[in-house]
């Protein structure tokens, strides 16, 4: 006797679309800043206008607010999933890993040995979250979230993208950046560029936990 075979389930146009919740659409907010940080970023390059410097490194924090209200908003209407996990992440790479190292490239720290630094800051921001969503869930003891981090988190590069701010208002970017310019062997290398060195090992460090609230 012959079965009958089970229906093919119907994909839906936008079927992914509709599987998100509140929270993704905050995270995806938070992507969208730092995609705007980066294109901001290249338009100063073209015109060396201060505004738009000035508004891709508001963008930062902006998405830092989106960022904040994913995960509440997650756990208020208790919709965590694996893919708003991904989404959280591959969100804080954009907005607090590529945005920040675009921001200071415009602003002058574009030395060879500056790229090799900002390149290991985004590398050290991917790796740290990469890191997080592998042991999330051995961190948190089965409770609703993390009771502490393992390095900085990357939300804190904002501090960094402040840093370019201030600077650019006072006029110290480009050829008057902070610091001045070194020349190591074949390329040159801006000190203030080490903030951004820094800031990549603490996100990387295994010994250095910060508790979350």
């Amino acid at each position: 006797m012959a079965t009958t075979p089970s229906p093919v389930p119907v994909r839906k146009h936008f079927s992914m679309i509709r599987g998100f919740h509140l929270a993704d659409a905050f995270t995806l907010g938070n992507a969208a800043c730092g995609v705007g940080a980066v294109f901001l970023s290249m338009a100063f390059m073209a015109s060396q206008s201060l505004a738009q410097f000035l508004w891709a490194a508001a963008l930062a924090p902006a998405a830092f607010v989106f960022d904040v209200f994913d995960g509440r908003i997650a756990r208020w209407r208790q919709t965590h999933s694996a893919l708003g996990r991904e989404l959280d992440s591959l969100a804080d790479v954009i907005s607090f890993g590529v945005a920040p190292a675009a921001l200071a490239f415009a602003a002058g720290l574009d030395g060879g040995w500056d790229c090799v630094l900002l390149i290991y800051f985004v590398c050290c921001g991917v790796s740290r979250l990469a890191r997080y969503n592998v042991t999330a869930e051995a961190l948190s003891a089965g409770a609703d979230k993390v009771k502490y981090f393992e390095g900085t988190p990357i939300p804190t590069s904002v501090v960094l993208v402040g840093v370019l701010a201030w600077a650019a208002w006072q006029g110290r970017i480009g050829d008057a950046v902070w610091g001045g310019a070194w020349m190591l062997g074949p390329w040159q290398l801006h000190p203030l560029t080490l903030l951004f060195a820094l800031s990549g090992t603490l996100m990387i460090s295994k010994t250095l936990r910060i508790p979350k609230f």
